[in-house]
């Protein structure tokens, strides 16, 4: 059995105190115990004290001489009240009244060798409390049981004060037995799933970890939902503006929520889920340690992401700028990145975000969550990835749509590179694939340097007349001819080119008989005055509707 703490001692000694003296036999008996065991509430010494009888205040035999003068004198001018006594040599002391209900019937005058805190002052306080109940107790005695419904309301009140007491010794130990628990969780090094095992075990309630913007990171107990739910950014930020407003807990719907919030700033939210409303004090108090234990353990966590962020941007913008190899492999090892093999360079650019910390860490999140290991960095309107893997044509795209709450982003991705000192090259790729997206029919979306086609030879910066011209010149009679019929002459040949020129895969496509579209063709080769048997006048055909198609914003 753990040793007593010297406050769960002291509020035994009170409760053995309040025992004996409701078991004395008269008055003077149940000042004389509480004079003798003044010690048990603090420095403190019982300097004197009185019982009033017949309207006037009587000295305890107790009392010694040195000062009963003068503290008699200053006991009988504060009638009735509490206040300051002055006892030479003694820094502290204090007339307190022994009032039962309606009536002084005494006093007890206490003096300290330092100034009590307020634990201490509180025990006083108490057993000041319990010895007046005592008293009371013995006057109604003394009369007789002249008022048997007022001893009833006494005996009542002792009760209570009684289990007050003893409720005050089991939440210490209880709180002392949290506070223990949480501190072995945090030092043993297990994090968040062990922080919300603990409080799940504390609480019997199935108990969850997530992020500022809503994403589970732990859960503990039934009923976990799967898939978990895609927050809202929206409600997630109401939420979030409700619960710091209070300064504890606060239940929404069926959880009871609280915010893990080190220096003001919000790392997680920690949350009990309490459909039943079961939850009580003590769930209360296990959830505020929790979320004590949790705000060191993100706090960590944060600090060291912070550091690994910095090494890794340091290091992209050197291999992006061009850096000697042997230097990169030591760097790239130290933050736990492999540099060997084959890279990839990816730029990600969002129409309603600049490219800050804020996005650059959106971003980091959204590559972790599809698998791809990645150095990052930021440049003025984008942020850049260098990753050892193939992106996939829609994860990152998808994952940061999710994150974001918006489709208006554009991603480039580079050929691989098979040297580090090609990644500067393959940035420029990056950079071309992204821009031939944006300026593309479909301007939001992953396009990959090497499926360009003809526009990998078009490098940044190429003016988009002259592609403008190119395509007038080849496909401007087609156009005219479209727009005045209602017709889908040019769509219809680069759907035919899309085919590799096979007249059944073009038929079907178009959703026509082979016979209309050979009917089509000539048609084409009458209006335009190209010849698609011709074998220049067939390539300038076919670049001329992936242009008009792809970056000029033709029709799919």
């Amino acid at each position: 059995m753990p040793a007593r703490t010297p406050a769960a001692h002291a509020l035994h000694e009170l409760v053995a105190l309040s025992r004996a003296q409701f078991d004395a036999p008269d008055e003077g008996e149940i000042l004389r115990l509480a004079m003798d065991h003044i010690v048990a509430a603090g420095p403190y010494s019982a300097e004197a004290g009185y019982l009033k009888v017949g309207g006037d205040l009587v000295p305890s035999p107790r009392n010694g001489q040195t000062h009963a003068l003068a503290v008699g004198r200053r006991v009988r001018e504060l009638a009735g009240q509490d206040g300051n006594v002055t006892v030479a040599g003694k820094p502290w002391g204090r007339a307190l009244g022994l009032r039962g209900p309606g009536e002084l019937h005494g006093y007890l005058v206490v003096t300290s060798r330092s100034r009590p805190t307020g634990a201490e002052r509180s025990l006083l306080a108490m057993l000041v409390r319990h010895t007046a109940a005592a008293l009371s107790v013995a006057f109604a005695h003394r009369r007789q049981r002249e008022d048997a419904l007022e001893l009833h309301r006494l005996r009542e009140e002792r009760t209570a004060l009684q289990r007050q007491l003893i409720s005050v010794v089991a939440e210490l130990g209880y709180e002392r037995a949290v506070h223990a628990l949480m501190a072995g969780v945090a030092a043993s090094g297990g994090g968040e799933e062990a922080v919300t095992r603990a409080l799940h075990g504390l609480t019997g309630l199935p108990a969850l970890l997530e992020d500022r913007f809503g994403r589970l990171r732990s859960w503990t107990g039934p009923d976990r939902p799967v898939p978990y739910p895609e927050p809202d950014p929206v409600r997630q930020d109401e939420m979030l503006h409700a619960v710091a407003k209070e300064a504890g807990p606060v239940r929404i719907r069926d959880r009871l929520i609280t915010l893990i919030r080190p220096h003001g700033e919000i790392l997680g939210v920690l949350a009990l889920v309490d459909a039943r409303d079961e939850a009580d004090e003590h769930t209360v108090l296990a959830l505020g340690h929790a979320a004590a234990s949790l705000a060191l353990e993100l706090t960590h966590l944060r600090n060291l992401a912070e550091v690994e962020l910095k090494l890794h941007r340091e290091l992209a913008d050197d291999l992006l700028a061009g850096t000697d190899e042997p230097s990169a492999y030591a760097r790239s090892e130290a933050v736990g990145h492999d540099l060997h093999g084959s890279h990839y360079v990816v730029v990600v650019q969002w129409s309603n975000r600049t490219a800050d910390d804020s996005f650059a860490q959106t971003v980091s999140r959204a590559a972790v969550a599809v698998g791809m290991r990645s150095l990052l960095t930021r440049r003025s309107d984008h942020v850049v990835l260098i990753t050892g893997d193939r992106p996939h044509a829609r994860a990152l795209y998808e994952a940061l749509a999710r994150e974001t709450g918006t489709r208006s982003g554009t991603i480039g991705v580079s050929a691989p590179s098979d040297s580090l000192n090609d990644i500067p090259h393959h940035y420029q790729e990056a950079q071309r694939a992204l821009e031939v997206r944006r300026q593309s029919r479909e301007r939001y979306g992953t396009t990959f340097f090497d499926e360009l086609g003809l526009y990998r030879i078009l490098g940044p910066g190429s003016d988009y007349r002259e592609l403008e011209t190119f395509v007038h010149e080849w496909l401007g009679q087609l156009i005219d001819y479209d727009s005045r019929h209602h017709a889908a002459m040019v769509q219809a040949l680069s759907r035919y080119f899309d085919c590799g020129g096979n007249y059944d895969e073009t038929a079907d496509s178009l959703a026509i008989h082979r016979s209309t579209l050979r009917y089509r063709l000539q048609r084409i080769r009458d209006i335009s005055g190209h010849d698609l048997a011709n074998v220049e006048d067939r390539l300038n055909l076919q670049v001329a509707t992936r242009v008009w198609k792809i970056v000029l914003g033709g029709p799919g």
